[in-house]
């Protein structure tokens, strides 16, 4: 027990040392023309070396928040600002996609037409219909995983209450701060570390495991090359699957960032009362009117009842 102490003591000093270097040397990890920065990169992505910067990380800024709560108040309003940006942008998919299906079925029903040419610049790419209707996977994909955090901002998920609506205020944030920090962190934690290896396994050749070593990485680099994988579940059907597995990726480290900044906002709100209630806090008119008929609802209240 004493040796895992000292051990995690050690790693958490060493993050900082870390960090600094790979600030300090962007081109030891970021030149990815050069396949030994390239391993570096994958290995880094997600080793213990950068849980434990992580960690220091959020040591540091809560450190920090607690001595002067107007910069924690910053820190969660970048957060759920980065959030919101991502969220309303690719919201737009949902949009595209609709569009997309109308095309599809106005070509192949009434037009009869099976493919579709597209011709920017000069350079014509020509694609079987069904190639665009399996690509139609895709926007959903963008959905669900770029604007899970935004939909967490705005108050859009739905909540199994079982006793919440009837505790206190402060009773209210511990729960929350106990939710994020082991529920929603942990688990984005865990989805990162196998997604990121499950990315790169169909990006680069020879395969790399989570398992190996820097070292044997580093050795493995002079036979790395890309591979993108583009294989298709049929013939003519959309054959950018890779896109999936980036998109895993960001959604858990989006997902993760949007619970340490719910964390901080729930520890802030515990600290300073009912009155920094949703303090900052950018939502869209429609989903803070219906987050406010749900809360009413869920209190007794009728639905538009002030």
């Amino acid at each position: 027990m004493f040796d895992l102490v000292v051990g995690v003591v050690q790693n958490l000093f060493l993050a900082f040392y870390n960090f600094g270097y790979a600030v300090s040397h962007p081109a030891d990890w970021l030149n990815w023309s050069d396949s030994t920065a390239l391993v570096r990169f994958i290995y880094y992505g997600a080793s213990s070396e950068f849980f434990y910067v992580v960690v220091a990380t959020f040591i540091v800024v809560t450190a920090i928040g607690l001595w002067r709560r107007r910069f924690l108040w910053g820190v969660v309003a970048v957060m759920e600002g980065f959030s919101n940006g991502v969220g309303r942008v690719f919201a737009w998919a949902g949009l595209i996609m609709v569009l997309q299906q109308i095309v599809i079925v106005f070509l192949q029903r009434i037009f009869r037409v099976s493919e579709i040419s597209i011709g920017p610049f000069g350079y014509v790419v020509t694609k079987d219909l069904s190639w665009y209707a399996e690509e139609l996977k895709l926007y959903n994909a963008i959905i669900v995983c770029l604007c899970c955090a935004y939909t967490f901002v705005q108050g859009g998920h739905v909540r199994v209450d079982l006793f919440y609506a009837g505790v206190r205020f402060r009773t209210k944030r511990i729960i929350d701060m106990f939710g994020s920090l082991f529920f929603i962190v942990p688990v984005m934690a865990i989805v990162w570390m196998y997604g990121w290896f499950f990315l790169w396994r169909h990006l680069v050749t020879p395969k790399i495991s989570a398992s190996d070593k820097l070292e044997l990485l580093e050795r493995k680099a002079r036979l790395l090359k890309w591979n993108v994988e583009t294989i298709g579940f049929s013939p003519n059907g959309f054959n950018g699957y890779f896109l999936f597995k980036v998109l895993l990726v960001g959604f858990a480290g989006m997902m993760f960032i949007q619970g340490v900044a719910y964390f901080y906002r729930s520890l802030l709100e515990f600290i300073e009362g009912e009155g920094s209630a949703n303090r900052n806090l950018d939502r869209d008119s429609a989903a803070e009117t219906d987050a406010l008929a749900s809360a009413g609802q869920a209190s007794g209240a009728p639905a538009g009842s002030t």
